[in-house]
């Protein structure tokens, strides 16, 4: 399979020249290990019980030369200290990657590494990784206030986007036929419950009832629903429901594996607001997770059995777009609701200078006054923070209003 280039590799080339380790985490699937060993003169993958031993035989890696890649890291928690202590005794740059798909599992002593091992962030692919779009937009632009006019055009429809949900922005499935996708985020999802989550400790009993949760807390994608009411939606047809405190473990223990990945509320680190509501807004690791979770499909989201989740899931497909993007220009993303809900903006992006970006998205082609409201709410409230506001559509035209909202087609949406 061709290496499709990330938005992650632009960080490691500025990072890997200046940092002694770099620790590259995220899901399972999102392709750490093949973006890592492009970088890596030696690779120990410690889910081959030969790397084990070899690392087991050279706990100081003495021997080997260059950028060395540990891969599944977490498998041998006591690596993550060795690369500590020797990045305190002074290696040279680039000399460490270690990459992982869950936290080490409670109850295992590591030092945390703050200040030793960068951390890194790797998702899933957005729209431009994926290599099927043309960018015309840039949202480092954006946030840098100087977008200026906008222009560009895409043929891609309503239909294509659900497509690209379907799709899923794991590398290795995106491109597969439908039939061998979903058997593939099946036997993911079924991974999860049967090796990943015992690994972390979890010991799920009742499988099913995991699956009726997640299958809950996908249907609540790109909302800020409590927790009390996806629970409440976990009841099967006996009647019976988990205990709260189950859930709750699901819920740490599937945040450690990465897959659940929530957008956070977002209130101004400069010019504090109030009535601000800081409830996470609900997002898989995936929307193609969410999708099939639901047995919905790109032709079933466009028919009213699944229309009331196409918004919300072209929603976590434009979050997959904007996260990487924001994190390669070091913004953080959040979400902004107030606490009686009469100002909402679906994204925000927050550079690292206080610059603020405002972004709703509409699954639709047409931009009304309504559909600005808030965004314009916002500008208001933070006249010298926010330097752009934008609405993602899927509509045809990148074009900029008479009040300075821009209007872009996700699929013009690049870094």
């Amino acid at each position: 399979m061709n290496y499709l280039p990330r938005v992650v590799d632009r960080e490691l080339d500025e990072l890997l020249p200046l940092a002694g380790a770099i620790a590259l985490e995220g899901p399972k699937g999102v392709g750490k290990t093949g973006t890592a060993e492009r970088r890596a003169t030696t690779a120990l993958l410690l889910d081959d019980l030969v790397h084990r031993e070899l690392i087991a035989a050279d706990p100081t890696m003495a021997g080997l030369r260059g950028t060395v890649l540990i891969d599944e890291w977490q498998r041998m928690p006591q690596v993550w200290d060795t690369v500590r202590r020797q990045v305190d005794a002074g290696v040279p740059p680039g000399r460490y990657l270690l990459t992982g798909s869950a936290t080490p599992r409670s109850g295992v002593d590591t030092h945390s590494g703050a200040g030793r091992i960068l951390s890194v962030r790797m998702r899933p692919m957005g729209l431009p990784e994926r290599g099927v779009t043309q960018p015309t937009v840039s949202l480092g632009s954006l946030l840098d206030g100087d977008a200026g006019e906008l222009a560009g055009s895409t043929q891609w429809t309503a239909a294509d986007y659900l497509d690209a949900i379907e799709r899923s922005g794991l590398p290795a499935l995106t491109g597969a036929p439908p039939r061998l996708r979903q058997a593939q985020l099946d036997a993911y999802l079924e991974r999860v419950v049967d090796r990943d989550l015992p690994d972390q400790g979890l010991r799920v009993r009742r499988p099913e009832t995991l699956r009726r949760w997640l299958s809950a807390y996908a249907a609540a994608s790109s909302t800020t629903t409590a927790y009390s009411r996806i629970l409440d939606a976990t009841t099967a047809g006996d009647g019976s429901q988990p205990a709260k405190t189950t859930t709750i473990a699901y819920r740490d223990h599937l945040t450690q594996l990465y897959l659940l990945d929530p957008v956070p509320g977002w209130s101004p680190s400069r010019s504090p607001m109030s009535r601000l509501q800081q409830a996470p807004k609900h997002q898989l690791a995936d929307p193609a997770l969410s999708a099939r979770l639901l047995n919905l499909s790109a032709q079933t989201l466009g028919t009213p059995r699944g229309a009331h989740l196409a918004g919300p899931l072209f929603e976590s497909l434009a979050t997959l777009t904007v996260r990487p993007a924001a994190q390669a220009r070091q913004a953080r993303v959040g979400h902004l609701r107030t606490r009686n809900g009469d100002h909402a903006v679906d994204l925000v992006v927050e550079g690292d200078d206080g610059r603020v970006l405002g972004i709703e998205v509409k699954l639709a082609a047409a931009v009304g006054d309504h559909d600005v409201r808030h965004l314009l709410w916002l500008r208001e409230q933070l006249p010298h923070e926010v330097v752009d506001l934008i609405v993602l559509t899927s509509g045809a035209h990148a074009y900029r209003r008479p009040d300075g909202v821009a209007v872009v087609p996700l699929a013009l949406l690049g870094l």
